[in-house]
């Protein structure tokens, strides 16, 4: 996978900020907040089911530290079905997943890392990018021998984030409180500055008044 890196695309009338957010742009912060508490995601199996013109049925079975959990997502291709899998699961909890906004899939083969003579077993690198509800956009990647896989790491890749990035902020927003309530006007400052950092991700505005 790429390191982190941020981007800014330029020439439009309104400008987007793109993160590539594998391992991404404040997560150095929202791990140190959340230490035993950061949510890990990896994917034992994937199964697809799919009947051309008609819909795709996916099956996730997710590790959780010493957890297993099984999302079942439908759509309308790979994408549309995993996507709908893993918000079954997380997007209840996590209402910044709700705010979220696919806009762009993409595949690239890197030919040259072809073993077979016709080149279908090249590396295929794997683009997902999405939008918050500030706009800013959001770039998860994955490359390897296998589409498939790689769809479902960065849509995993995505949740995984945001969900950290959720959780950090209600931390630090717990924390604030309890530092005013005790006249710590330094932890207050220190708190909402790291609030400030985290907050790019999306806007909590919602999560908060569910509390």
């Amino acid at each position: 996978m790429q390191g982190s890196r941020v981007r800014e695309i330029g020439g439009t009338r309104r400008r987007a900020r793109y993160c590539w957010a594998v391992n991404g742009e404040h997560e150095a912060l929202i791990r140190r907040v959340l230490g035993t508490n950061f949510l890990e995601l990896k994917i034992e199996k994937i199964a697809v089911d799919e009947v051309p013109d008609q819909g795709t049925v996916t099956k996730l079975v997710l590790v959780e530290g010493d957890q297993r959990h099984e999302a079942e997502g439908k759509g309308v291709g790979v994408v549309d079905a995993m996507y709908a899998a893993v918000l079954e699961r997380y997007a209840r909890e996590y209402q910044s997943l709700s705010k979220l906004r696919l806009v762009a899939f993409k595949v690239a083969a890197d030919v040259a890392t072809k073993k077979a003579q016709a080149g279908v077993d090249a590396v295929g690198r794997v683009t997902l990018e999405v939008s918050n509800s500030e706009g800013k956009h959001f770039a998860f990647e994955d490359a390897s021998r296998s589409v498939t896989a790689s769809t479902a790491k960065v849509v995993i890749a995505m949740v995984q984030y945001f969900v950290n990035a959720e959780r950090a902020f209600m931390t630090l927003h717990n924390a604030r409180n309890d530092a005013a309530a005790r006249g710590r006007e330094d932890l207050v400052a220190r708190y909402t500055a790291e609030m400030a950092e985290i907050v790019e991700s999306t806007s909590y505005v919602d999560v908060i008044k569910k509390t």
